[in-house]
């Protein structure tokens, strides 16, 4: 009997080595990870752009009914912008403003044969500045979204100049232009904090009058009108987005 204690004791021992090492010869399995959270649009951001302006304005003297009226070429504008996002569920909305500088020519009109010369008409526009709501739908690192609000516009006044002897006139009032803006554009998140869009933006002018001064070399006490005022802009830029977590 004593024997047989000792085998069941024996044999009871092996069977636990035996289990030990079958444990230890299983793989461990790795701890599951969450889910990286969804990207997020909400935050604060800032960046630059570059890109194309076209300007256009009816020029109109109004006294004798001579128009001068002419859409510039394209010139090129740079400058930045900065906003603030906010993301509930897949739509997108927030502020945004912008400043850019315009690299653009004089803009003439074409010449006019009035008052014994060839009269053309010029303004230059200095700098583009927006600020305007902008609202969307995202897709992940998507952003589809338009624009509105107020512009102003920084130009020179207009002028109008004899080709032929170099007389000119220039009106009076103020260089700061004012108007309303819309905008449409894409966004794509190319990182968690780096984007890069592309945007079209249309910017409705107020109409502007001016009387040349008695004395002028000519036209004198005419009414000078200018009428469907825009300036039309094609941007890429990028921004910087202090993104604030994932969205709810």
């Amino acid at each position: 009997m004593k024997k047989l204690g000792l085998l069941a004791v024996a044999a009871l021992g092996m069977l636990g080595v035996f289990k030990s090492g079958f444990a230890a010869d299983l793989p461990v399995k790795a701890p599951i990870l969450p889910p990286p959270p969804p990207f997020s649009w909400t935050g604060f951001y800032i960046g630059g752009n570059v890109g194309a302006a076209w300007a256009h304005h009816d020029v109109t003297d109004t006294t004798i009914g001579v128009d001068f009226s002419r859409t510039s070429d394209a010139v090129f504008i740079g400058g930045g912008q900065v906003g603030f996002n906010y993301q509930m569920g897949g739509f997108v909305f927030g502020v945004e403003g912008d400043f850019d500088w315009s690299g653009n020519n004089n803009g003439n009109a074409n010449g006019i044969a009035i008052a014994g010369g060839n009269i053309v008409a010029s303004a230059r526009d200095k700098w583009i500045s927006s600020v305007a709501a902008r609202f969307g739908f995202a897709s992940d690192h998507w952003l589809f979204y338009g624009k509105a609000g107020g512009g102003w516009v920084g130009a020179s006044n207009l002028t109008l100049t004899d080709t032929i002897t170099g007389a000119s006139i220039t009106g009076g009032g103020s260089s700061s232009n004012t108007g309303f803006l819309v905008g449409v554009g894409i966004e794509y998140a190319f990182t968690n904090n780096w984007t890069m869009k592309v945007e079209y933006d249309h910017l409705g002018l107020d109409n502007r009058t001016f009387v040349v001064p008695v004395g002028a070399p000519f036209l004198a006490g005419d009414v000078i009108s200018t009428s469907h005022r825009n300036v039309q802009e094609f941007k890429i830029g990028f921004n910087y987005l202090f993104n604030s977590g994932p969205r709810y």
